[in-house]
């Protein structure tokens, strides 16, 4: 998602070819892998398309292409555009064109082959070099055949801005273009290699304005909602409050489900289309998903040996940004207001967490301390279970879990409801540890902690903290706020000073 915001310096155009306006256009990555998209542009953004393309199968040009193919084949059965145009796919065509040609040549790594064709003019690397820019030109054409992208095609990846000028003459654009009749079709679609050294970062900046530009009002459906909701009636007004707080909710349930969960019946949700000026619920969802700011689905990246250390960055970023709009799509408010609720009544508060979450836990214990709620932490499964014995009504424990399923903190917190204290759980839905609760408060996610360090789950932990402490530091009902306005300031940076 780089590509929105890219200026004319950032790109290096290959060929001839003019974009047109809000048209298609394709993306082609190929680094470690080869990665393939395209962007869609809408009313109000860009969609991105979810595709494994680089693995659709490799189809050789010419009897090179296809010796090399009969090379790959010796290793692997099914040879995809991803195993020879990557990194790792040149060094393959590398070994079997030596293989071909019968020649000797040392081990090179892909950024070897490239300086050996450009700064040490080997033939076997440059053979190498337009071998591989003839199999990108081809993929880059199926790629603007299938999407119709004339907006363009755009090449990212590490591999060819390597290449520099070299490649605005290789044989990528002839390639191109050698389609048989599509041949003009394609002479008319414009190719640019992204020079921008960190377009990866460029794309996560892009995907967090795109998607938090609602918050500053860019999103005229949702404004409009929001003007309007007084002039609804009552029962209306309940499902524009549903759409408001869970649009992708909405967009994603049938009318049956959208009128049980605004308590109304399913014609005043068809009434609350008519009277935005809709034909009925399906116009209006039609209209709602091109309108949504957070229309760029942020994809979870899989980060590699070999990534470089911007490409490693932008990717842990992406898959938090990944991560948090997901987790802000789905959030029970009501139970961050029982949460809230019963943590303002709270005589005092406990954290019981093991491992990573015990990080979690210290900072809710920080935060709490600073609003003169008396608080304490405990990481040690003997030491938390004492401490629920001595509990009382009145009294309220917040558990943190990942998984939800640890033994020790389970028997804790049956002891902690014995004693008639409240339970917050920060933890998986579904799990022992949220139905033992007296709220839960979710946390899902597809990080697998059982085999990996807890990284995304804990951020989520972490600002399900940060929520809770905004919530506590104001009175939702009537905007009072707890301590004076110097201590109020002091804790909380989102209070509006």
């Amino acid at each position: 998602m780089a590509l929105p915001g890219l200026k004319p310096d950032d790109l290096m155009q290959v060929g001839q070819g003019t974009p047109a306006a809000n048209a298609v256009v394709g993306v082609l990555g190929p680094g470690t892998g080869l990665g393939v998209s395209g962007v869609i542009p809408t009313a109000d953004g860009f969609v991105t398309l979810g595709s494994e393309g680089g693995h659709v199968n490799f189809a050789p040009a010419d009897e090179r292409e296809f010796a090399i193919l009969q090379f790959a084949w010796k290793e692997w059965s099914h040879v995809s555009n991803e195993r020879l145009i990557s990194g790792p796919g040149m060094e393959i065509i590398y070994r079997a064109l030596a293989l071909r040609n019968g020649v000797e040549a040392p081990q090179r790594t892909s950024p070897e082959i490239i300086t050996g064709a450009l700064e040490q003019d080997d033939a076997l690397c440059l053979e190498v070099l337009e071998c591989f820019s003839g199999m990108l030109g081809g993929a880059a054409a199926n790629l603007a055949v299938t999407l119709g992208a004339f907006g363009g095609i755009f090449i990212g990846g590490g591999v060819v801005p390597r290449m520099k000028e070299w490649f605005a003459h290789s044989p990528f654009r002839t390639r191109f273009e050698a389609k048989g009749r599509f041949s003009s079709y394609l002479a008319d679609i414009p190719t640019y290699v992204i020079t921008t050294p960190h377009p990866a970062l460029r794309g996560v900046a892009t995907i967090l304005s795109e998607h938090l530009r609602g918050r500053s009002g860019a999103n005229t459906l949702m404004e409009r909602i929001g003007h309007m909701r007084h002039e609804l009636t009552p029962a209306e007004q309940r499902v524009a409050k549903l759409v408001l707080e869970q649009p992708r909710l909405v967009l994603n349930e049938p009318i049956a489900e959208i009128a049980r969960l605004a308590e109304v019946s399913q014609p005043t949700v068809i009434r609350f289309c008519r009277s935005l000026g809709f034909l009925g619920l399906a116009d209006f969802k039609l209209k709602f998903a091109s309108s949504l700011t957070g229309a760029i689905p942020v994809r979870h990246s899989q980060v590699r040996t070999g990534d470089s250390t911007h490409d490693l960055s932008a990717k842990v970023i992406d898959n938090t940004v990944s991560a948090i709009l997901k987790f802000r799509d789905q959030l029970d408010v009501r139970s961050i207001d029982r949460a809230i609720e019963l943590l303002r009544k709270a005589n005092k508060v406990e954290f019981y967490a093991m491992g990573n979450s015990r990080v979690v836990a210290l900072d809710g214990q920080h935060k709490f301390f600073r609003f003169r709620i008396p608080t304490s932490a405990y990481g040690d499964s003997h030491l938390f279970t004492l401490a629920a014995g001595l509990l009382k009504a009145g009294d309220v424990v917040i558990a943190i879990s990942n998984s939800g399923r640890l033994p020790e903190l389970l028997e804790a917190v049956d002891a902690a409801r014995n004693a008639g204290a409240d339970v917050i759980a920060i933890t998986s839905s579904g799990s022992p540890l949220a139905r033992r609760a007296s709220v839960c408060l979710a946390v899902d996610h597809t990080e697998d902690s059982t085999t990996f360090l807890s990284m995304i789950s804990r951020m989520l932990q972490l600002l399900l903290i940060d929520i809770v402490s905004v919530g506590i530091s104001l009175d939702a009902q009537g905007g009072k706020e707890i301590g004076d306005a110097d201590h109020k300031r002091m804790l909380i940076s989102h209070l509006d000073s």
